[in-house]
């Protein structure tokens, strides 16, 4: 074992961690220091939609490297160039220019500073049961318990309620209910908050790490039509969900809008090298045509990223990983998640999209108790830890999260893995059942 006690961990407490090493990697499959492989079921935090090593990616980034391993964001780059005219190709209408970040929460920053210069208002609506990111905006927009320890309360960040039929806050009885009163709620947000203070609205297109909840049909039209209304910019975050995750170029395309600004990382390049984005809309682009745009950043566009994001974008035009990943969730994940939950009474519901599903773990399925609570830690946390090990301990990479386990292994991930893996998690679920009350 290769000791990791000089590192810093985020989203961590300090000190000795009983974890793999992993030295190598292939396909959905990691390598650890002692050669054990594990099945990555988690695409580390949902990025490696291609998996590991993927040959197109690792090329793109070796010959980029023989070239021209950096240039300052001043400068035209080809590769740079390249990536920008891919990911617009792919993108909804009227987003047709993109600015480099090094990942998602730089892209949120930025998206959510282009909005208030070029609305001239200081707030910005986002959901509860979000996370947006970790530096100061993107956090205090996030929605879940991960904002507490930093929230000041002095970002412009207003949150509402978002559809989630599960645990509705309308007393909904069904989707097209749900979708309604979340609807209606926000407008008494917009409303009661003044429109003409709202710059912008930040919404996940699905909720990723803060439930994998897919709005139900309408939602996020019903979004479009409200920010049209007010003047407001409709800002989405496609960090976690672009790029193929939910069966879709994105998240968005499901219910056929076109946001204003567009935020984006994680499967751009499937995480090889970091890089993000804001895809930005006609209008605002036009803004920054008569004036500057007063930010920047000094590896913005960096040609080993732009690299990996145009072999990434290539290989799954070639190997149709979109269609694949419609097809993982409506085959495999989708049924084999919910024979799982007929299976074991602690889990209390199995929702998702594409290649992002989770399983939601309760003490009690009428009550809806979560199997541990809000921000648990040390022993309040043993059932979704003693789930995690019996995960592990049969070479499986699950990415549990608070009282959830989310599903999403590589988009290209064959029948016959995703098959291991769902015998893996109903082997540890038995685990979690005991935790039962």
């Amino acid at each position: 074992m290769i000791p990791d006690d000089l590192v810093f961990h985020p989203w961590a407490m300090q000190g000795p961690r009983d974890v793999p090493t992993f030295v190598g990697g292939s396909g959905s499959y990691l390598t650890d220091v002692n050669g054990r492989r594990y099945l990555d079921f988690s695409s580390q935090l949902v990025f490696t939609n291609l998996g590991h090593q993927h040959p197109r990616i690792v090329a793109a980034i070796k010959e980029q490297a023989d070239r021209l391993c950096t240039l300052a964001p001043a400068h035209a780059s080809d590769v740079r160039s390249e990536a920008a005219r891919l990911i617009v190709e792919v993108a909804p209408e009227h987003l047709g220019h993109v600015l480099f970040t090094t990942g998602g929460t730089e892209a949120i920053e930025h998206a959510v500073r282009m909005a208030r210069l070029y609305t001239g208002r200081p707030k910005v609506l986002a959901a509860y049961r979000s996370y947006h990111g970790s530096t100061t905006t993107s956090i205090h927009l996030t929605g879940d318990p991960r904002r507490w320890a930093s929230d000041t309360g002095a970002a412009g960040a207003v949150h509402f309620f978002g559809p989630f039929l599960y645990r509705s806050a309308f007393g909904s009885d069904s989707p097209e209910e749900e979708c309604d009163r979340a609807l209606a709620h926000l407008e008494q947000v917009i409303l009661l908050e003044g429109p003409s203070t709202i710059a912008g609205l930040v919404l996940e297109s699905v909720i990723g790490s803060s439930g994998v909840i897919v709005p139900p049909p309408g939602y996020l039209r019903g979004v479009r039509d409200l920010c049209d209304r007010h003047g407001i910019v409709y800002i989405a975050d496609e960090v976690m969900v672009g790029f193929g995750r939910t069966g879709a170029w994105f998240g968005v395309d499901h219910d056929g809008v076109a946001p204003d600004l567009m935020a984006f990382a994680k499967g751009v390049n499937s995480g090889y090298v970091p890089l993000g984005g804001v895809l930005v809309g006609d209008a605002i682009y036009d803004m920054f045509t008569k004036r500057p745009y007063p930010a920047g950043m000094t590896y913005s566009g960096h040609p080993l990223a732009c690299a990996a994001a145009v072999g990434a974008i290539t290989a799954m035009h070639e190997e149709d990983t979109v269609a694949a990943a419609a097809r993982l969730g409506t085959s495999i994940l989708g049924p084999g998640l919910r024979e799982l939950a007929g299976k074991h009474p602690s889990v209390g519901d199995v929702r998702g999209i594409g290649g992002l599903w989770t399983l939601e773990l309760v003490r009690d399925r009428l009550s809806k108790e979560p199997l541990v609570p809000v921000g648990a830690t040390g022993t309040a946390n043993a059932p979704m830890a003693s789930f995690a090990k019996a995960c592990r301990d049969r070479g499986l990479l699950p990415l549990v999260m608070g009282n959830r386990v989310n599903v999403a292994p590589p988009l290209n991930v064959n029948d016959s893995d995703a098959a291991t893996g769902l015998a893996i998690l109903d082997d540890a679920l038995a685990e979690a059942d005991t935790y039962m009350a």
